[in-house]
């Protein structure tokens, strides 16, 4: 993406002033769009219009994959938003190298978020050249399973306490005329299943060593042989899934349909818009109950250059709004993800979250794909795991696919 000529034309006249914040309208894009998302981001318009300001709610339906190049396309063609969601880490690199995003070093500085915001990848995802970007709103891990306590019970066996096992009983729960395992199409999806399943059966270690230091023989290695295995035995538990969205296989599991799905912990958030209590209901195993290990990816906003001052100054105002400690509370409970302060009262967490938090304070993290690699050698790994999940493509084809993909990754 050739942006940085296009930035010193928009960048040019743009000017801003810090003093006290007038209301102004800002256009907020996103992709939250199922229930639970709606639900949560409702919460960050509400605490926004209580400054006096108005959220201008700029929805895309879809995906990130979706969303994200009708973002970048209107901030390079010169029609930027107000502020717009990217995920922790380099998504928004080459926008901000090219004069296209907003500095908020001023009111990070200010309101001192290299002390309350934990852990402190979050806000080195949103550093370039010194220059803090971005707003972190949440921790997002993708190392979940989500399993239906209906869907066992009907199978007649025993919720499982891990991945070993939920294979084990895949068996039982097609004889029940229930999938094992829920799969959304969008490719981002079966390539997140297998970075969690990497965590899980290979461990912290040789996840670092792969999407970290880009090690191509660890990627062509035995231990990453395994993990492929293992994915083998995912696409074939998730034959018949037959859906394309994300939330729409969460609610295989959340009706019985499935007995489980591995997703993020956003999936909390449709549990809990369809009256679903953690434990009674649903059960989650973080590190799919072998490696307790939560990625730390999530949510950011970013503010891209504007020339309107009214609205350059409610965008200082939204970002300070984002991180409030209220703000982050109501978010964060409605959207199943863990907070970004280390500072706020979560006494109302489910089950659930509170396994999260848990591991979040043992300190046993690892940094996200989206914060290790380029936006390009992402999208590359989604393209292979999709053809992979929908294919009968041979685990040790994939493989060295795989390989290849992390010899060039950046």
């Amino acid at each position: 993406m050739k942006l940085r000529i296009l930035a010193a034309v928009l960048a040019a006249g743009v000017s801003f002033s810090f003093g006290p914040a007038s209301a102004a309208e800002l256009e907020v894009t996103h992709w939250w769009t199922s229930g639970g998302e709606a639900a949560a981001v409702a919460e960050l318009a509400k605490a926004f219009d209580a400054t006096g300001n108005k959220w201008i709610d700029g929805a895309i339906a879809g995906s990130g994959g979706t969303a994200r190049p009708i973002m970048v396309s209107r901030i390079t063609g010169g029609d930027p938003m107000g502020a717009t969601q990217f995920n922790h880490g380099r998504q928004a690199e080459e926008l901000a190298q090219s004069g296209l995003m907003r500095d908020l070093t001023d009111v990070a500085t200010r309101e001192n978020w290299k002390d309350i915001i934990k852990p402190s990848s979050l806000l080195d995802s949103c550093t370039i050249d010194g220059k803090i970007y971005c707003a972190p709103v949440n921790i997002h891990s993708w190392q979940w399973l989500w399993l239906s306590n209906a869907a066992f019970k009907t199978a007649g066996v025993d919720v499982p306490k891990n991945w070993d096992e939920f294979v084990a009983a895949a068996p039982a729960l097609e004889k029940a005329g229930i999938i094992p395992l829920a799969v959304g199409g969008q490719p981002w999806q079966s390539a997140g299943a297998f970075d969690v399943l990497m965590v899980a059966i290979a461990g912290k270690d040789v996840f670092n060593k792969v999407f970290g230091d880009k090690d191509e023989a660890v990627a062509a290695g035995p231990e990453i042989a395994k993990v492929f295995g293992a994915a083998d035995d995912a696409r074939k538990m998730a034959k018949g899934s037959n859906v394309q969205d994300w939330n729409q296989a969460t609610n295989l599991v959340i009706t019985g349909k499935a007995g489980g799905q591995i997703m993020g912990d956003w999936a909390q958030g449709e549990f809990q818009l369809a009256g679903q209590t953690a434990g009674t209901d649903y059960t989650c195993l973080p590190g799919l109950g072998v490696n307790e290990i939560i990625s730390t990816g999530g949510d950011a906003f970013y503010f891209p250059l504007l020339k309107d001052e009214e609205k350059s100054k409610a965008q200082e105002v939204l970002a300070s709004t984002l991180i409030n400690p209220t703000t982050q509370v109501a978010f964060n409970l409605k959207k199943g993800s863990l907070p970004v302060r280390g500072d706020v009262d979560l006494a109302a967490a489910n089950d659930c979250m509170k396994k999260g938090l848990d591991i979040l304070a043992k300190g046993n993290v690892i940094q996200g794909t989206d914060q290790l690699l380029s936006a390009d050698s992402q999208k590359q790994k989604e393209d292979l795991f999709s053809e992979f999940f929908a294919s009968a493509m041979t685990p040790e084809e994939a493989q060295k696919r795989f390989a290849d993909i992390i010899a060039s990754a950046d």
